[in-house]
C-alpha cells in the first residue's frame, strides 16, 4: 500500500481552474460558471456513492477544491445504480433528465482520465451497474459464475 501512496503523491495534480476548463470544454458550456456547477453537483453525488480506499484515492487525484467536495459528502446506505444517480442529481437541481445525463458524463469522464484506468477500474467494481458508461468506458457483462 505505500507504493500506491507514494505514486499518488508523485502525480501532477492539477488545479481546480483546470479541472474546470476541461470540463467547460468536454461539455460544450458556454461559461465556466455553468462548468463550474456541473462539476459541483456530479463530485457531490460520486461522494455519496463511493466508499473504501477507492474514494480516498480519488479524492488523492482531484484538485483541492473537487477533493473537498467529494470527501464532504456522507456515503448512501443504499448505492445508487447509474440511471439511478444520474436521476436522483436531476431531481435535487431540477434540470432534464437528458441536461443531467450530459452533466455527468462530461463531470465524469474527465474524472476517470484524472483517476488513470488502474483505479478507475477499481472505483467501477466498488460501484452498481450503470456507471461505467457514466465515465466513458463500455459496461462490460460480468460473467456468469457455474454452480460447483
Amino acid at each position: 500500500m505505500p507504493d500506491r501512496r507514494a505514486a499518488l503523491q508523485q502525480t501532477s495534480v492539477p488545479t481546480f481552474a483546470q479541472m474546470l476548463e476541461k470540463v467547460r470544454y468536454e461539455g460544450a458550456y458556454p461559461t465556466r460558471e455553468r462548468a463550474e456547477e456541473a462539476v459541483r453537483l456530479v463530485v457531490a453525488g460520486l461522494g455519496r456513492q463511493l466508499t473504501g480506499d477507492e474514494r480516498v484515492e480519488l479524492a488523492a487525484c482531484l484538485p483541492h477544491e473537487a477533493a473537498r467536495i467529494l470527501a464532504e459528502q456522507i456515503p448512501d446506505t443504499e448505492p445508487l445504480t447509474g440511471w439511478a444517480f444520474v436521476k436522483d442529481l436531476a431531481a435535487r437541481t431540477g434540470a432534464s433528465l437528458a441536461t443531467t445525463r450530459w452533466d455527468t458524463g462530461s463531470v465524469l469522464t474527465t474524472v476517470a482520465a484524472l483517476a488513470g484506468p488502474e483505479l478507475l477500474t477499481r472505483v467501477l467494481r466498488r460501484l452498481p451497474s450503470g456507471y461505467a458508461l457514466l465515465f466513458g468506458r463500455a459496461e462490460l457483462p460480468q460473467p456468469v459464475k457455474e454452480a460447483a
